[in-house]
Parts: structure tokens; sequence; C-alpha cells
């Protein structure tokens, strides 16, 4: 299985052979002709039957038909997975069927989903402060998958592990632990050990490293606010450095 996301979920048409086009009943063709309009959406049966105005045993036949002759295939819808839903075998499910790349067959993948959580926590651990760009970079050079993983499935387990407060989006000073990333670059950094709440570092001086600088709620920082100085838990660690 490959998790890859190409620019299109489409494949190249296939021209039919006539002898295929005349092997078809007009019930098959006409079905055919529904599945084949809906691309990579493909259809539900019920709605099949009502576009078609087709009884309910001629639409049943003529499905079987059309995937004996492969013509068409079924696939898993995620959203409605006791609905039969089917699509012309040219296409590839779109990503509102399939729920993308963190499904396989319609199951939610969660081994691979918990791997990559980790590796972008050791990753940024490692790092002190990353980027989306070089955790993606190391997460494909490490080789342990066996399909590819794209940024966009690394922005949205990042995003999951600030939800979870286990890293911090914050944006880059230029200075200190951050030298190598350019100023105002999004970059993550650990929670905890290692990260905002852990051992700061003063190779620019301790001014350089207060967490103010860095955070991304500054602008709503006030001081009797929800998001205050009396309150927050980085700043009054810096004060004790």
């Amino acid at each position: 299985m490959s998790r890859s996301q190409g620019p299109s979920s489409l494949k190249r048409k296939r021209p039919e052979s006539n002898s295929l086009s005349q092997s078809l009943t007009d019930q098959e063709r006409k079905l055919y002709d529904v599945i084949r309009s809906k691309q990579d959406m493909g259809i539900w049966t019920r709605d099949m039957k009502r576009e078609t105005n087709l009884p309910d045993n001629v639409v049943n036949k003529s499905l079987k038909a059309l995937q004996a002759k492969n013509l068409i295939k079924e696939v898993v819808n995620i959203q409605n997975k006791g609905r039969k839903h089917y699509m012309a075998t040219e296409f590839q499910p779109a990503k509102e069927l399939t729920g993308g790349s963190w499904y396989v067959e319609g199951s939610l993948d969660t081994e691979f989903i918990k791997i990559l959580r980790k590796f972008c926590v050791d990753f940024i651990a490692e790092l002190k402060v990353a980027t989306l760009e070089k955790v993606t970079d190391l997460i494909r050079r490490n080789g342990v998958f066996a399909v590819d993983v794209t940024q966009q499935q690394v922005e949205e387990i990042v995003r999951t592990l600030v939800l979870d407060n286990e890293i911090m989006e914050v944006k880059s000073n230029g200075m200190g632990e951050f030298a190598s990333v350019p100023i105002g670059k999004v970059c993550y950094k650990l929670i905890g050990k290692g990260g905002l709440g852990g051992e700061l570092k003063a190779k620019t001086g301790a001014m350089a490293s207060i967490p103010c600088g860095v955070c991304p709620r500054i602008s709503h920082c006030t001081p009797d606010g929800v998001i205050s100085p009396k309150t927050c838990v980085y700043y009054t660690k810096w004060l004790d450095f």
C-alpha cells in the first residue's frame, strides 16, 4: 500500500474497445455511464437506482455483470460503511471517501499514526528546535516506513502534538538555539525537558532566551488576562534561571 499523494486522484482514462462496448446490455450501459460520470467520488446504489430508474433486480444483476467485466469496483465509504458504493475501475477513490492517508481499507491506521507521532517527538527533542521541513526530511531519510511520508502528514501529526501539549509552536528569534532557523520562521520545541519548560541555554545570555520573545500567544498576554506573566510557568522558570 502506498500513502504517497500524487497531483491527481484520477488515473488516465482508458479507451473502451468496440467489443467491450458491444458486450454491454442497454441496462448495463446506462448504469455504467452513471457510475463512471461520478469519477473518483463514486455513487451509492440507492442513488444510482434513482438516477437510472432501473428496477432493483436489474441494477443488482447489472452491477454483478459490470464487476465481472472489470468495469466497476466496490469501494469503502468511511462515512457510511454500511452502504454499497461503486466507481469505475479507472479511478482511484477520493480522500473524502477513504479518509485520506490515515486510513487503510476503511480503517484508521492507528499503528502508523502512533509510530509517526513518536518519531516527530524524538526528532524535535533531539534537535531542540525543529522546523516542519526538517522533521519531514529526517523521517524520510530514516527509512523506517515502507511508504512515502508527506510533509502534509507530518504537519497534521505535529498539530495534534501541539494540541496534546507535547510540543509547542514558536517563532524563531534568530538567536541562541534558534540561530539556524530564519527569524520569524515557525518551528517547534518539546514542552518539558529540553523544551521551553526545561533548562534554558545561555549561549547568548539569559535575555536572549526569554520565552516571551518566542511565545506564539504573546499578543494575547496581559497582566490580568487569562494568558498572563503571573500565571506563565515558562516566564516563572526563566526568572528563576
